[in-house]
């Protein structure tokens, strides 16, 4: 089982993925020799969970998380989160597959196509300011007034159980991965998939992508959290992934088991990647997609020995149509 360094245990992982299996897809790889051709690389494969439920990896954890509330608490009065958006969406499809009622706290600023999807699934909306401090502050006050359990997007094991399945399908599917590249806003991903592929294959290697201001890598170097507290928004074009820290329950996770060297992108070149993929695969992911997309072509090369075969997330499509961000 788990020790105090690794607060959630691969055989959680295995649970997650019977637990979930009947309500979430099993994504595709994909590949293109094209893309490989461009990266001087013989295997990049790709996890396409923007075919995911709710066009996003999130699902995944949020069926875990919530289904085993409904399993450890009957009667619950129902669940609340706070998200910018795809934890959100895979909360409130979770919720609605398990009959619980739910409340989301987002920020005002958050895509439109997120917002029409949250409803979509049944969940109330509850807008605060765009700041994690205000996302807090409300999920709590609402937690407290209606008795729901909160369903953190990072900082719950359940959570990070469920991300976990991606890369036990991902070596499922792939097993001689030589390294997955994760993009990273609060962490529950990278933790889920790191102590996951390191469990499953130990010469697996999972590096974190990240966008410019987060600066993981120091904080990995050091084995401490070198933020501010609280932590803040990041100015990205990749709203999925704009916090600047990882939690308190995923960093011990991500030191031990994911790689200390973090792949930083910036929004011209997570735009670059989202173009990539459209152009050669014909799909549309989001920015943060688009920087594990960027980092697997353009910044491996430093890397000793040379990785052969690297698999790279695309962890959502959940873009605007009209706001595609080569256009604005």
């Amino acid at each position: 089982m788990s020790d105090k360094s690794t607060p959630v245990a691969v055989e959680e992982v295995y649970e997650a993925s019977e637990r979930i299996k009947d309500f979430v897809h099993r994504t595709p790889v994909l590949t293109c020799q094209a893309i490989d051709s461009i990266a001087k690389k013989e295997d990049l494969v790709f996890k396409a969970e923007c075919f995911q439920k709710t066009g996003a990896f999130k699902a995944r954890g949020a069926c875990n998380a919530v289904f085993l509330e409904k399993e450890r608490n009957p009667d619950s009065p129902g669940i609340v989160t706070h998200s910018s958006g795809n934890h959100a969406q895979g909360v409130a499809y979770a919720a609605k597959c398990a009959g619980l009622s739910c409340s989301v706290v987002i920020p005002r600023d958050a895509p439109k196509i997120k917002c029409d999807a949250i409803r979509g699934y049944g969940a109330e909306l509850i807008f605060c300011e765009p700041s994690y401090t205000s996302r807090i502050d409300v999920c709590a006050k609402v937690a407290s007034e209606t008795g729901k359990t909160i369903i953190h997007s990072s900082e719950n094991c359940d959570v990070i159980a469920g991300q976990g399945t991606v890369a036990l399908e991902f070596l499922e599917e792939v097993p001689d991965l030589d390294a997955i590249l994760v993009a990273t806003s609060g962490g529950g991903m990278l933790a889920g998939v790191s102590l996951t592929a390191k469990a499953i294959q130990p010469s697996c290697q999972v590096y974190a992508v990240e966008p410019v201001g987060k600066e993981l890598q120091k904080s990995l170097e050091a084995k401490e959290r070198l933020w501010t507290d609280p932590p803040k928004y990041l100015d990205t074009v990749a709203d999925s992934i704009r916090l600047q820290a990882v939690g308190d329950t995923v960093f011990p996770i991500i030191c031990k088991h994911a790689e200390p060297m973090v792949f930083t992108i910036t929004d011209d070149q997570m735009i670059e990647g989202m173009k990539l993929i459209f152009e050669r695969i014909k799909v549309v992911v989001e920015p943060a997609a688009g920087a594990g997309v960027y980092a697997a072509v353009n910044c491996l090369e430093s890397i000793v020995p040379p990785l052969q075969k690297v698999g790279v997330i695309l962890c959502g499509g959940n873009v605007d149509p009209d706001a595609l961000p080569w256009s604005t």
